[in-house]
């Protein structure tokens, strides 16, 4: 098989994984939920030049042992992942992806993903419940901030070099 054949089998296993992930993130997640989400996302993009990230988080997953205090970890574990969203959004995604072969088989498949930025001046738009074990926490950015994102983050590496 060609080099490229190889690559294009990378690409197809790094979509599975990451479309995977985000439904492992959110088993609670029902499709009522997810047309809400988009819903609001949607209204949102609406009123103007917005970025909108959206997070989840389960509730029984979190390291506590009151269930209250489990609860306001995964608020604010949803936040954070909602600000993870944008900072997506803004600043890209970094991917690094290594396959070994041996004896013409993929032996082992492995991909990293990491996001880096500085998000600053989102609005708070929702936090609600999703099922009866998760959290969503909807967040918009306006595009205008996302500019001076995007300048702060180029100059910042103009000065230290590229970000690896």
């Amino acid at each position: 098989m060609a080099p490229r054949s190889f690559s294009f089998l990378g690409l197809i296993a790094l979509v599975i994984a990451l479309g995977g992930c985000a439904f492992a993130a959110s088993p609670a997640l029902t499709l009522g939920g997810a047309r809400n989400a988009a819903g609001e996302a949607l209204r949102l993009s609406e009123r103007g030049s917005q970025l909108v990230g959206i997070g989840y988080a389960v509730i029984s997953v979190q390291n506590h042992s009151n269930p209250e205090q489990r609860r306001l970890l995964a608020i604010r574990s949803s936040k954070l992942d909602a600000y993870r969203a944008l900072a997506e959004q803004v600043f890209g995604q970094y991917l690094d992806a290594d396959t070994t072969i041996g004896e013409m088989m993929i032996e082992d498949d492995r991909f990293r993903a990491r996001v880096e930025g500085v998000i600053y001046g989102a609005r708070l738009v929702s936090i609600e419940p999703v099922g009866d074990d998760s959290y969503q926490t909807t967040l918009s950015l306006d595009q205008h901030v996302v500019q001076d994102l995007r300048a702060l983050y180029l100059g910042y590496f103009a000065h230290t070099g590229n970000p690896s």
